[in-house]
C-alpha cells in the first residue's frame, strides 16, 4: 500500500492531471452511491428519459420522489475528498475536473472549471422553451402546490431520487414552466436513456487527450459514460490511476489502483503534494 501511494503521489505531483470523479467521492457527504459499500439498493427502476417525457404519471412519481431527495442533496456539504481535489487544483497539479456527479460539491469545495458530465441537479430546464431556472424556485412552487405533502424518504440516490410508496405520491401535483406557462420541466441532468450533449463529450475527450495523467476518484466505471475517457487515455498511453473502494471496470486500463476511503487517501495525497492545509479559502469549510 505504501509503495502504491508513493507512486500515486509521484504521478500527481508531476502535474497536468485530469480528475474523473464519480458517486463514491460524495458518500462521505452523506450521499450514497449505487454500487459501492455505502450504496443503498434501489427499490424501483431509475427514471428513463423516455418514460419521463411520454408519461405524465411517471413525471408525477419522479417529481414527488425528487422533491424530497433534492432537499437532502442540497443540504450536503463538500467532504475532505472534494476539498483535497480543490487544493490540488490550486497547487497547479490538477489541470481539469470531469465529474459524473450532479450534486455540485466540487464547485462548493472551491474547484473551478468543472465539467459536469451529467448536468446539475440544482438547475431545471423547460423541455419546450429551453428556459433554465433554479431548483430553489421550483422547490418553492412545488411546496405551494403541495402544502400537505409530508412523505418521508427512506433512501436517497446520487441523482436525488428517493424510494417512496405509491400511495405517498398519488396526490402529488406537478407544475409547468413559469415562463412559457405550459412547458414540461425536467431537472437539468442526463437521465437513463438520454445522451450526454455531444459538445460536452468532445470537451471531455479534448481535456483527457491533453492530460499527462488521468485520476479516477470514486467511480466503479460500470457505465460507458465515464469509462470511455479511461479507455481513450489508455489507448493514447496516458497513465490512469484509480482511487476507489472496491474494484472497478477500469482496473484493467489502470497503471495503479488504490483501494481505500476517498477522504483519507486524497487528504494525505494533497498534504504530500500541496502541503498541509493551513489556510482556508473564503467560503470553504476547513479540512478536518
Amino acid at each position: 500500500m505504501r509503495q502504491t501511494f508513493d507512486a500515486l503521489t509521484r504521478l500527481v505531483d508531476a502535474g497536468d492531471v485530469v480528475v474523473l470523479s464519480g458517486a463514491g467521492l460524495s458518500t462521505e457527504s452523506g450521499i450514497p452511491d449505487y454500487r459501492g459499500p455505502s450504496g443503498a439498493a434501489r427499490r424501483h427502476t431509475p427514471m428513463t428519459y423516455q418514460a419521463f417525457t411520454r408519461d405524465a404519471d411517471a413525471r408525477r412519481r419522479y417529481w414527488a420522489r425528487s422533491h424530497l431527495g433534492w432537499r437532502l442533496i442540497a443540504r450536503a456539504a463538500p467532504n475532505e475528498g472534494h476539498r483535497a481535489v480543490a487544493r490540488l487544483q490550486r497547487a497547479g497539479r490538477v489541470g481539469g475536473i470531469i465529474t459524473q456527479n450532479v450534486d455540485g460539491l466540487h464547485g462548493a469545495a472551491g474547484s473551478t472549471g468543472v465539467i459536469e458530465l451529467h448536468g446539475r441537479l440544482d438547475e431545471v430546464v423547460c423541455l419546450d422553451c429551453g428556459n433554465l431556472t433554479s431548483r430553489e424556485e421550483l422547490d418553492r412552487r412545488l411546496r405551494e402546490a403541495n402544502p400537505g405533502f409530508v412523505a418521508r424518504a427512506a433512501h436517497v440516490n446520487p441523482d436525488g431520487d428517493v424510494d417512496l410508496p405509491a400511495e405517498a405520491v398519488a396526490g402529488f401535483r406537478t407544475v409547468d414552466c413559469g415562463v412559457c406557462g405550459t412547458g414540461t420541466l425536467k431537472p437539468d441532468v442526463v437521465f437513463f436513456g438520454e445522451t450526454v450533449p455531444a459538445p460536452r463529450v468532445a470537451e471531455c475527450f479534448a481535456l483527457v487527450e491533453r492530460a499527462r495523467a488521468v485520476l479516477v476518484l470514486g467511480s466503479s466505471l460500470t457505465v460507458m459514460s465515464g469509462r470511455r475517457f479511461v479507455i481513450r487515455a489508455a489507448r493514447l498511453g496516458i497513465p490512469v490511476a484509480i482511487v476507489n473502494q472496491g474494484p472497478t471496470r477500469g482496473d484493467g486500463y489502470a497503471a495503479l489502483t488504490v483501494d481505500g476511503p476517498l477522504g483519507e487517501v486524497l487528504s494525505a495525497l494533497a498534504d504530500r503534494v500541496a502541503g498541509p492545509a493551513t489556510a482556508v479559502a473564503a467560503g470553504e469549510p476547513a479540512a478536518v
